[in-house]
């Protein structure tokens, strides 16, 4: 079968998502295990929250026996009082009677005044150590904090951006959850216990030390359960990262300490809005953005939602949908497929019974706005460089302007096996085209791309689909071969295939609605790779209707008839001027391919020649059946 000439109409990004129409579907489906590392890393961090238990326990205590040697300080304090009080009362009695009671007194008196000052100075330590305690149960709180907010966490927000460019699913939160929870409660049981420490404090003031200390305590685990609560409200599911105005669109926030911190008892409301680039760098900033957004959200204010069973405390944005865009100046040749918006959440958590007052915010990852579907493929370059190449703690949305070609390989490879839903990556070949395309070269070795760049402007501009070298190239590979081969894109120049599409009707499903297509290359029948992945054919229908099926037809192309005798068939649709019908299927007799010039070279203008004619040779046995039907 004849090729047309490869016009470059669309992106480099097209042109690897496409090289599946050469590939065997056929691969195996490994299932990965636990590293031993995570587990390493789980056990430690379980040991940590057993020694954070430990503690809190120990303080607990302390706290207890320094609640009750103080209220028996109290009650011997109370008594010193009595004592003096009675000595006093001695000026109103006689000189005979004062004598004899005073010595008595003043002996008690002195004896408490000498306990109390013993014991004044026990408290005090029994403070100052509970106080170091406490202090040493924070560094391990903010170091456990640490490795879960600052690692765990951020690890699973590295994932969820990679699952956006078809890398492995980021997990669900239920462990962070529950070490989040674990968190909450060691921390709010601390923080209950700083605050009884400074209310016996303000019971029995004695000079010392412990006041600034305890003031430096409440500080501190204020600041420990302000980071816990607005780094744990977090986008479980991201909205779309490319976003077409008009259309509806989803997301799910979720807070993962609200049911230990009872937030849920005043449900706090979400709100969501688009901002741009800018505005995500100001806001990072703490500067004063306004309140501004750069478009409008319809139904962008959602109420959390506890579900007793799961112990969650999220919101679900069913229906958003971004009625309108306000795009800002754009810098340089920038085009509004690189321009990068997020959308912010932000809501209000009041944690124990109000003591405590949240501003919580968070950002969702870079989307690119679109307006229509023609965008798509430069919007989806923008998302998979950002997604691939963005770095820990970045500035809002800054990534690297250029990378290793083996960096950009991996990236390409795991958004590839995404899309065709397979575990088979790029071969070595197919990587090497992608490097020729991208940088105008003709190596054919992987080893000379091993340690060259490449930049954004050529991963997100290079126009050609399928260079007319690699034409000739797949034609020299099927010219000797049994016709009508499954390279689709090299036959008929058809558009891309999206994901929406393979929902609707799957890839083998579509070959095999195609029946000029026979073989696979080299020589496999497309039935024998293909046939186990048809879906099954409809069962009779036992209600007397006919269920109508979906099947893909191309514009412009002929449906072969098995029977060389008999009269040709015709579609609804015309023959296409790629496609040079073999003789078997009686459309003409053998003669010599007009397409190829005497000197055995491809040459389109005949080739078009001969469509043509073609076209109007399918065209009179129509006219002959529709004629025969009305005599």
């Amino acid at each position: 079968m004849g090729t047309e000439s490869c016009q470059g109409q669309e992106g480099f990004i097209t042109t690897w998502l496409l090289i599946m129409c050469v590939c065997d579907l056929q691969s195996s489906s490994p299932v990965g295990s636990l590293m031993d590392s995570m587990s390493q890393k789980y056990h430690q961090i379980n040991q940590a929250f057993e020694e954070l238990r430990i503690l809190t326990q120990d303080t607990e205590n302390d706290l207890r026996k320094l609640q009750h040697n103080q209220e028996y300080f109290i009650i011997q304090y109370q008594e010193s009082l009595r004592i003096q009080a009675q000595l006093s009362s001695l000026a109103t009695l006689p000189p005979a009677d004062r004598q004899l009671r005073e010595p008595s007194l003043l002996s008690k008196r002195a004896t408490v005044e000498a306990w109390l000052t013993r014991e004044a100075n026990t408290l005090q330590k029994y403070r100052l150590g509970l106080a170091e305690k406490h202090q040493k149960t924070l560094a391990l709180l903010r170091k456990q904090q640490t490795v879960i907010l600052d690692d765990e966490l951020i690890q699973w927000k590295r994932r969820q951006q990679l699952a956006g460019n078809g890398g492995p699913p980021e997990g669900g939160l239920d462990i962070l959850q529950s070490w989040c929870e674990k968190l909450a409660e060691t921390i709010w049981q601390n923080r209950q216990q700083i605050r009884r420490a400074e209310h016996l404090r303000q019971q029995l003031p004695i000079p010392g030390p412990i006041e600034e200390l305890l003031t430096e305590l409440n500080s501190t685990i204020t600041d420990i359960i302000s980071a816990l609560v607005t780094s744990t409200f977090i986008i479980e599911k991201q909205p779309p990262q490319v976003l077409k105005t008009q259309t509806k669109f989803a997301a799910t926030v979720r807070l993962l300490v609200g049911g230990k911190l009872n937030v849920h008892m005043n449900p706090p409301q979400v709100k969501a809005t688009i901002i741009s680039e800018q505005q995500a760098k100001a806001l990072l900033k703490n500067e004063n953005t306004r309140n501004d957004s750069s478009g409008e959200i319809l139904n962008n204010n959602c109420v959390m939602e506890y579900h007793q069973t799961t112990g969650t405390l999220s919101a679900h944005f069913r229906n958003m949908s971004l009625k309108r865009i306000r795009r800002s100046d754009r810098r340089g040749a920038e085009s509004v497929t690189e321009e990068k918006f997020t959308i912010l959440f932000e809501s209000q958590f009041s944690v124990g019974g109000n003591e405590l007052v949240f501003q919580v915010k968070t950002l969702s990852l870079p989307v690119v706005v679109i307006v229509h579907g023609s965008q798509d493929n430069n919007a989806t370059a923008t998302v998979l460089w950002d997604n691939a190449f963005a770095e820990p703690g970045r500035v809002p949305f800054i990534v690297p302007d250029k990378v290793l070609w083996p960096q950009l390989c991996e990236a390409l490879n795991m958004k590839y096996k995404a899309e065709v839903q397979s575990n088979r990556g790029l071969s070595e070949e197919n990587l090497v085209f992608l490097a020729q395309k991208a940088f105008s070269s003709s190596s054919v070795n992987p080893e000379d791309y091993r340690n060259m760049t490449i930049t954004w402007s050529q991963f997100n501009r290079v126009n050609t689909l399928l260079a007319l070298n690699h034409c000739t190239e797949l034609n020299d590979l099927t010219i000797n071969k049994q016709q009508i081969r499954c390279l689709l894109r090299m036959v008929w120049n058809l558009m891309p295939y999206t994901t929406k599409d393979f929902s609707i009707r799957s890839l083998a499903d579509r070959i095999s609605d195609l029946n000029h297509l026979l073989f696979l290359y080299p020589d496999r029948p497309k039935d024998e790779v293909f046939s186990k992945y048809y879906t099954p054919p409809l069962s009779k229908a036992v209600d007397g209707y006919v269920k109508p099926q979906i099947k893909q037809v191309v514009p412009e192309f002929t449906t072969p008839n098995p029977d060389p005798a008999a009269n040709p068939t015709y579609m609804d649709h015309a023959a296409s001027p790629a496609v040079n019908q073999p003789h078997a299927y009686g459309l003409y007799p053998p003669i010599g391919d007009p397409m190829l010039d005497a000197d055995g070279d491809f040459d389109l203008d005949d080739t078009m020649d001969v469509a043509r004619h073609v076209e109007e040779l399918l065209r009179r046995p129509m006219e002959g059946q529709w004629s025969g039907q009305q005599s």
